[in-house]
């Protein structure tokens, strides 16, 4: 990747990974192979196709199988699977068989991983867009990882469907708080490139410009179908997503000011 000679992004599709490559071994996070129960293979044969070096770890970023589907094959090359606590217990009742159960977990006050000079922070800053995603932080390279919670430059989409509203906005003020200077995002910003400060920052401006407008609407009553008909974002019908998106904003405002949940 540029502007690092040992960190690479792996995609499958419209999902994407990170893995760091150690003269002690490989680092990976989210095999991404949702809907596709052999694509963890592919992961680690991209991984083979760059080193030769075992893989040590791989890292969980939160509970959704769009992201997390396919472990079974890092599981069975040898890696420790790592992830917050809670990602043990959603997974657990669904006992998905190419999905594994993390080997370590950690809880809210994280986890750093070590490995051939490299230092992986796992950082845990409170429910946003699940209640078990983490940052990853690669402080040598000023690099994190950041899935599903901040999209770049886009309008958030399905996943708003367990988003924590006012608990997200807490999340992404803490995460600009971090010593890095681009993110990668579980999901491909336009034209590929990577994400910064600014774009949490208007991340977190939609987001509140979202929450305010569907305030007004569900104080009148609105909520649901006439609240979601006469929702709109204004300023924001150039970004990508808008027109497929906002509905999906609107139903979870909604549910939050309407309803409480």
């Amino acid at each position: 990747m540029d502007g690092t000679d040992n960190v690479y992004v792996f995609r499958n599709v419209n999902h994407q990974a990170m893995f760091i490559v150690t003269p002690a071994g490989v680092i990976a996070t989210d095999p991404v192979a949702y809907g596709r129960p052999t694509g963890g293979q592919q992961y680690v044969d991209a991984i083979r196709s760059v080193t030769s070096q075992p893989i040590r770890y791989l890292v969980y970023s939160h509970h959704h199988f769009d992201h997390i589907a396919g472990g079974k094959a890092f599981k069975d090359a040898g890696a420790t699977i790592v992830a917050h606590r809670r990602v043990r217990e959603r997974l657990a009742p669904i006992a998905d068989p190419h999905t594994p159960l993390p080997d370590e977990v950690f809880g809210d006050e994280g986890r750093t991983l070590t490995l051939g000079g490299t230092t992986l922070e796992l950082r845990y800053l409170g429910a946003n867009h699940s209640d078990t995603n983490v940052v990853m932080l690669l402080p040598r390279e000023k690099l994190a990882f950041i899935v599903d919670t901040i999209p770049v430059g886009q309008v958030p989409g399905r996943g708003m469907i367990d988003f924590y509203p006012v608990e997200t906005e807490e999340f992404m003020r803490r995460v600009m708080t971090l010593d890095w200077d681009r993110y990668i995002p579980g999901h491909p910003g336009p034209n590929d490139r990577l994400g910064t400060k600014k774009d949490v920052a208007d991340q977190l401006q939609l987001l509140q410009t979202a929450s305010a407008e569907m305030k007004k609407l569900a104080q009148e009553g609105k909520c649901w179908d006439t609240a979601e008909r006469e929702f709109k974002l204004p300023g924001y019908e150039g970004w990508p997503g808008y027109a497929a998106n906002l509905q999906f904003i609107a139903r979870r405002y909604c549910g939050y000011w309407g309803r409480g949940t």
